[in-house]
């Protein structure tokens, strides 16, 4: 299993009172969740086509695409509809997705929602916003969690880099998860379909792809793992940058670290899901990988890329996390240096083992040991960023604030571009670094 990235839109901004339009509804979108969310809801909004508007406002339908890997993740989205309903008492309220699914099965209480749907339906978007214009409310029949892997590569207004969804579902089941019961066994798209959608990608000016799925490291189809994933990622013409998502570390093995190594466009940043730096804490959550296989899999990374940089997602207070438990963990941190950390203080899932278990860490407790592994790795992204003072970086820029670019270099590191050019958005520039502020490399604009 893999935990999830916490990443959520903001909740649509929604105006007047209409019922839904016949013939052309406006459609909002608000996704919460990992990147894999994100990359669906932009495949939603392809699928629909000509048959609804896409929009941030005034909408007919809000649809919400909710998470359900933690408690604070499915509260966002039950949140949001509230907001959507304040905000536009007229408007049809579809949630969507793993917390549709989580509903269904009974791991997740109901919600004030118009219609629930589950993962399957966002491949029937355009069915399911008919039914909304329509005016049906009856319960929607499950369409199963086994579909295959056939969302087209697209990508969301204002996103520089494209998430390309190779795989979906889980091999795994840890015990703090949801991840198999709403998503599924694991099943993959063919390397011939993702290397197409990666050429119509950089067609469409994406200078940057970026592999996702629900449990990467489990990616195979018919004979084809990761590595030869990968290795034909290498034929794309003119693409410039490929990332991998978050995989676990049991995927980073010495085949596909072997076939990045090969390509020029390949990125040196690795983000892999730790959990725990406690081998007993590990083995109470059935995760895939132990502490010292960890360690070998980032020890492998830096073999080849010796200036990677690292990221992860750490639980602290999951149940039998004692004081020694956490500075284990605490010590693999400050050991692997990650610049990016997403913290979560466990939240007992109904449906998982691990909610049956007693809830010993107070919640004070766990706020202090997030705060602490916050610290430190505060503290190693500016001794990353430091590192780079003096240096010329690639930066791809995201957006403009103030006269300044923001962007993000190869290995993942935040950087402000001063005295750059009027360039479009998704632009890959070369600046020389001068300073660092605030967590971010400040740097100036090198002119080709």
């Amino acid at each position: 299993m893999h935990t999830h990235h916490l990443q959520g839109t903001d909740s649509p901004k929604t105006h007047g009172d209409t019922a839904p339009a016949p013939g052309r509804p406006r459609v909002a979108f608000a996704t919460f969740g990992c990147r894999v969310n994100q990359m669906e809801t932009d495949a939603m909004c392809e699928r629909l086509g000509a048959t609804a508007e896409i929009v941030d406002e005034r909408a007919d339908i809000v649809v919400i695409s909710g998470c359900t890997v933690t408690s604070g993740a499915e509260r966002k989205a039950r949140q949001a509809i509230g907001r959507a309903r304040r905000g536009h008492p007229g408007a049809v309220v579809i949630v969507i997705g793993c917390l549709g699914d989580a509903i269904e099965r009974g791991l997740s209480d109901p919600v004030s929602a118009d219609l629930v749907a589950g993962n399957a339906w966002k491949r029937q978007i355009a069915l399911l916003i008919a039914r909304a214009v329509d005016g049906r409310r009856d319960p929607l029949p499950c369409l199963g969690d086994t579909g295959p892997v056939d969302d087209a590569a697209t990508t969301r207004r204002g996103h520089v880099r494209a998430f390309l969804k190779v795989q979906d579902g889980c091999r795994h089941a840890c015990t703090f998860c949801r991840t198999t019961q709403v998503r599924g066994p694991s099943r993959s798209k063919p390397v011939a379909a993702a290397v197409a959608e990666a050429r119509g990608l950089v067609d469409r000016g994406f200078s940057e792809i970026v592999l996702v799925g629900i449990d990467l490291a489990g990616y195979g189809h018919q004979g084809d793992g990761l590595a030869e994933l990968v290795a034909a990622m290498g034929e794309v013409p003119r693409l410039e940058r490929l990332r991998l998502g978050s995989i676990n570390a049991d995927g980073l093995g010495e085949e596909v670290l072997d076939a990045l190594a090969a390509l020029p466009m390949a990125c040196p940043h690795f983000h892999l899901p730790l959990q725990s730096g406690d081998e007993e804490v590990l083995r109470r959550m059935a995760r895939p990988h132990t502490v010292s296989s960890y360690r070998a899999a980032v020890a492998a990374a830096r073999q080849r890329f010796p200036r990677s940089t690292f990221g992860a997602d750490v639980i602290v207070g999951f149940p039998g996390e004692d004081e020694e438990a956490f500075r284990g963990t605490l010590e693999i941190v400050e050991e692997v240096g990650f610049v990016n950390v997403h913290v979560f203080r466990y939240s007992p899932r109904r449906g998982t083992p691990a909610a049956e278990w007693p809830r010993e860490i107070p919640e004070v407790v766990k706020r202090q040991r997030a705060q602490s592994i916050e610290r430190v790795v505060a503290q190693a992204r500016r001794r990353e960023l430091l590192a780079r003072v003096g240096e010329t970086v690639a930066v791809l820029i995201e957006r403009q604030e103030a006269g300044v670019w923001r962007g993000y270099t190869r290995d993942y590191l935040h950087a402000r571009v001063a005295s750059c050019p009027q360039l479009p958005s998704g632009t890959i520039v070369r600046a020389a670094a001068t300073a660092v502020r605030g967590g971010v490399l400040e740097a100036v604009y090198v002119d080709e």
